[in-house]
């Protein structure tokens, strides 16, 4: 337990900022049976495909029966790490071949989900569908309303409103320890070429369709769509415009697509949403922040810390405490039920996810399944979230500002 005297004194210090590492109760945070016995399958064994079936391959009561991929190499992959299952070269293979299969996982480029996902819903399956859910607002929207017209549970690859961080973060931001927004940022950077080695024209254009301007909406909509979602679900709200800019500054290997960006969303109560990517730099990695009157909220997908105001009033929560500096700010960890922490002497354990947010996405889309409700996150959020970086990858290309019609967040 931190000293009294020494957490007032932070607390009173002029202009002294006290964060909070913001966790979930570890009883909720760990991985669950599915809530029944449940047979899927995944479409698309890349990078992405890979990272759901390590998810699920956690979950007891879950068997991936089947997946499908056009391409071989990366379906004889799969393969091996899914020992048993049936592989095939198409959804529309695997739809006929494996009836059986309880839902989809549609985990292919972006700009072959539409195909995937509208194919899996015909045939009666529980669809989820990686974000963004398209390359293009027609197509967002096709599978927004075939999902709307679906009695099958759908639900988008979004998953902040899954993840225990997140929601219980939320919490704080709804209540007067964060008072008013003034400001929004948010940022992702991760130093990468994103470039996959090819032997040809016919390969680049298959291993590389985020590098194709034709095919990917780029960095605003391929990362930007994620962390747009967290900033519309916490607000409540959605943006009215959009301007930016990029540019290729750290790969000039003849790719057209910037590489770098920055962008600035305006929102109905007037408050803004700076958002910045590249590929050239690392630091900071995925980050959401909020600003308020009494505190700050920053979000980093594993973790979360809450950066008081020096004249916010203290609350009691906030006896339950480890250290934590921040630069030249002090701060304590906040971890919820850290009194039974506290108690046994675990306080350390409660900071930070025992798992990538994936898996408890995955977990909610199981649930809901299996007690016949509504997703965590809904197929309109993905439309709206979707048709954001969409527009959002518009104003980076043209260097404009890009007005948001509201009619076309509707599916």
């Amino acid at each position: 337990m931190p000293d009294p005297d020494r957490r007032e004194f932070i607390v009173a210090a002029a202009g002294a900022l006290a964060g909070f590492a913001i966790v979930p109760d570890l009883a909720l945070a760990g991985t669950r049976r599915a809530a029944a016995a449940h047979t899927t399958a995944v479409v698309g064994v890349g990078r992405q495909g890979r990272a759901i079936i390590a998810e699920l391959q956690k979950i007891d009561g879950v068997t991936i029966a089947a997946i499908a991929d056009s391409d071989a190499s990366r379906r004889s992959a799969g393969e091996r790490r899914v020992p048993g299952a049936a592989a095939y070269g198409s959804v529309e293979e695997l739809l006929d071949k494996s009836p059986a299969v309880e839902s989809v996982f549609v985990a292919t480029p972006t700009h072959r989900h539409k195909e995937v996902a509208l194919a899996a819903l015909a045939a009666g399956k529980h669809v989820w569908c990686e974000a963004p859910l398209a390359h293009t607002v027609e197509d967002a929207r096709a599978i927004a309303a075939a999902a709307r017209a679906s009695s099958r549970v759908f639900q988008p690859g979004l998953l902040a409103r899954s993840n225990p961080v997140y929601q219980l973060a939320r919490t704080f931001y709804k209540s007067d320890a964060f008072r008013t927004l003034v400001a929004m940022r948010g940022v992702r950077r991760q130093k990468t070429s994103l470039r996959a080695p090819a032997s040809g024209p016919a390969e680049e254009k298959e291993k590389n369709w985020h590098l194709d301007p034709e095919l990917s909406i780029g960095l605003a909509g391929e990362w930007g769509t994620h962390q747009f979602d967290v900033f519309h679900w916490y607000t409540d709200s959605l943006p009215t415009s959009i301007s930016g800019g990029g540019a290729v500054l750290a790969w000039p290997d003849g790719r057209t697509l910037a590489d770098t960006i920055d962008l600035t969303l305006r929102f109905p109560s007037g408050a803004a949403l700076h958002y910045e990517a590249t590929l050239g730099n690392s630091y900071e990695g995925r980050r959401e922040l909020f600003s308020g009157m009494n505190s700050a909220i920053q979000l980093a997908w594993s973790h979360g810390w809450m950066f008081k105001e020096a004249d916010a009033a203290t609350q009691g929560w906030e006896v339950y405490a480890n250290r934590q500096r921040f630069h030249n700010d002090e701060g304590i960890t906040l971890i919820a039920g850290a009194t039974k922490l506290a108690e046994q002497g675990k306080l350390q354990e409660g900071v930070g996810l025992p798992h990538d947010s994936l898996h408890y996405a995955v977990l909610d889309f199981l649930a809901s399944i299996a007690e016949g409700k509504a997703p965590a996150t809904t197929a309109e959020d993905g439309l709206r979230a979707t048709v954001v970086g969409i527009l959002a990858d518009r104003a980076v290309r043209t260097g404009t500002t890009v007005a948001i019609d509201p009619e076309m967040l509707k599916s």
